[in-house]
C-alpha cells in the first residue's frame, strides 16, 4: 500500500532535515522524500502547516498490567500513547507481580504484539522491588528489558546499587532511579515549604531527592555503569546532574511536564490529581527544570503516566495514591509551556521526546530517511484545544489539567504498518 504525506514540515536532527517536503510510504517503508511527489497513492494526506518528526517515545509509563487492569492495561495504555503522539513507551515494573523475572517480561511483550505502539519493559532491580536481593538481571536482559528500576523507591542500599551497576553494565542497560531518601519523606505528600505549612499537609523535602541523586552518582563513579535519573523535580538535582555530566559520567535524566508546568501552589485546592511523587515543587525548581531542558542537562521529557481508579483518587489528600496520567497531555503541555514560550525549539523537542530517549534506552530507531521503517509522529504545533478527561483513551481520568486550554498537540502517528490520524486508524 502506498501512502503519500504532502506539504509537511519535516524535522529530523539526526539527518539534518528541517524543510517542507512530501514523504512516500510503501508497505510501511519510507521510499521517497522530495519537495514534491506526484504519484498515485492509496491514501494521500495533505499535512500543510503540520510537522512530521521521528516517532516520539516516552520512557516512563505505568501500564498497571499485570495486576491492576481496572486502572490501565497494555492495550489501553498503548491507545493513550498513540493518541498522545507516541510510537514507543517504556513500562515501569511496579506491577503485581513486579516485572522481576523473564516470565513477566515475556508476558508483557506477548500482550503488546500487533499494537501500533512498541512497548518496552523495564525490569526491577531487586526481587519484588523489596530492596533485599538483586533480581535476575541477566535473564530479564535476555528476555528484552531496556533498563532496570525499583520504580517508586530508590535502590535501598549503596551495596545493592553498586552490584546493580556492575551487572547492568554487562548488558549496556541503565539503572533508572527514583531519587528519594525515604527516611526524610515519611508520610510526606507535598513539597516542604511555606505551602505545606499553610495547607496543613505533611512535607516531602527536596533534600530527599538531592541526597539520593548525590549517592547514586558517587556509587556510579566508583562502580561504573549507566544511571538515568527519573522525573527530576528539584533545582538541586538539576545541578547535581549538570556537574556529573561535566565530569564525564554516564548519567542522563528526564523531566515530566507537570514538573515544568505546575508549582506546589496547585495543591491549595486539595485536588488529589496534584498529588505526585516527587511532588510539585517551587517556582524556583520549575525554572531550574526549564533551564536544564534548555541547556541540555536534562535529556528527555517523560510524563510518568500513573493511572489510578476514581475511587482511590476520591480519598482524602493524605491517603490518596500518588500519580497522574500524562500520555495524552504531554506533547500539548510541552508545546504550550516550552515551545510557544521560546524555551525550546521544535528541533529541541524532537531530540528530547524522540531521539534522546531512544538512544538512552536502545529502543528501535526512528529516522526519516529513505529505506527506514516509517516510525513517525505528526504534530500540529498551533492547534488550540481543551483537555477533557472524559474524552481520553486512557482507562483512568486522574489528570489535574482537565479544562486547560493548550496550544499544540500530536494529531497522528505511524508505526508497525499502522497509521492513526485524527482518530482514524488504517493498516498501511
Amino acid at each position: 500500500m502506498k501512502v503519500l504525506l504532502q506539504n509537511a514540515q519535516i524535522i529530523d536532527p539526526q539527518v539534518k532535515l528541517n524543510r517542507t517536503a512530501d514523504i512516500l510510504l510503501e508497505d510501511g517503508i519510507i521510499t521517497k522524500i522530495d519537495e514534491s511527489i506526484s504519484i498515485k497513492a492509496d491514501h494521500v494526506l495533505d499535512l500543510k502547516d503540520k510537522i512530521i518528526s521521528p516517532g516520539f517515545a516516552d520512557v516512563h509509563v505505568h501500564l498497571r498490567e499485570p495486576g491492576r487492569e481496572d486502572e490501565e492495561t497494555i492495550e489501553t495504555g498503548s491507545s493513550a500513547a498513540a493518541a498522545g503522539g507516541f510510537t514507543g513507551i517504556c513500562c515501569m515494573p511496579n506491577t503485581e507481580p513486579a516485572i522481576d523475572s523473564a516470565e513477566v517480561v515475556t508476558f508483557i511483550k506477548e500482550k503488546a504484539k500487533g499494537l501500533l505502539v512498541d512497548v518496552y519493559p523495564i525490569g526491577a532491580v531487586t526481587k519484588k522491588r523489596e530492596g533485599k536481593e538483586l533480581a535476575f538481571l541477566g535473564e530479564m536482559a535476555e528476555a528484552g528489558v531496556v533498563g532496570f528500576s525499583d520504580d517508586g523507591v530508590a535502590v535501598s542500599t549503596s551495596h545493592l546499587l553498586k552490584y546493580a551497576f556492575e551487572y547492568s553494565s554487562m548488558f549496556n542497560l541503565p539503572i533508572v532511579e527514583h531519587c528519594e531518601d525515604s527516611s526524610l519523606t515519611v508520610d510526606g505528600v507535598m513539597n516542604e515549604g511555606f505551602n505545606s505549612t499553610k495547607f496543613g499537609l505533611p512535607p516531602h523535602p527536596s533534600l530527599a531527592e538531592d541526597l539520593i541523586a548525590l549517592r547514586d552518582i558517587a556509587v556510579l563513579d566508583y562502580s561504573g555503569g549507566r544511571l538515568h535519573i527519573a522525573h527530576i523535580s528539584t533545582k538541586g538535582a538539576v545541578e547535581i546532574l549538570r556537574q556529573a555530566k561535566k565530569r564525564g559520567l554516564k548519567v542522563t535524566g528526564e523531566a515530566a511536564p507537570h514538573h515544568f508546568t505546575l508549582t506546589d501552589d496547585a495543591v491549595q485546592t486539595y485536588d488529589t490529581n496534584t498529588k505526585v511523587n516527587p511532588p510539585l515543587r517551587s517556582q524556583e525548581d520549575v525554572d531550574a527544570i526549564s533551564e536544564g531542558l534548555k541547556d541540555g542537562t536534562i535529556d528527555c521529557i517523560a510524563c510518568d503516566h500513573a493511572p489510578h481508579s476514581i475511587e482511590e483518587k476520591e480519598w482524602e489528600y493524605i491517603y490518596s495514591p500518588f500519580g497522574m496520567i500524562g500520555l495524552e497531555t504531554s506533547v500539548g503541555l510541552t508545546l504550550t509551556k516550552l515551545y510557544h514560550t521560546k524555551i525550546l525549539s521544535l528541533e529541541d523537542i524532537v531530540m528530547k521526546m524522540s531521539i534522546n530517549p531512544r538512544e538512552i534506552f536502545n529502543l528501535a530507531k526512528a529516522k526519516i530517511e529513505v529505506g527506514e521503517n516509517a516510525n513517525l509522529t505528526i504534530l500540529d504545533a498551533n492547534q488550540n484545544w481543551t483537555v477533557d478527561r472524559f474524552n481520553l483513551k486512557s482507562k483512568s481520568i486522574n489528570t489535574p489539567f482537565h479544562g486547560w486550554e493548550l496550544k499544540g498537540r500530536a494529531i497522528g502517528v505511524i508505526n508497525n504498518k499502522k497509521l492513526i490520524i485524527n482518530k482514524q486508524e488504517l493498516n498501511i
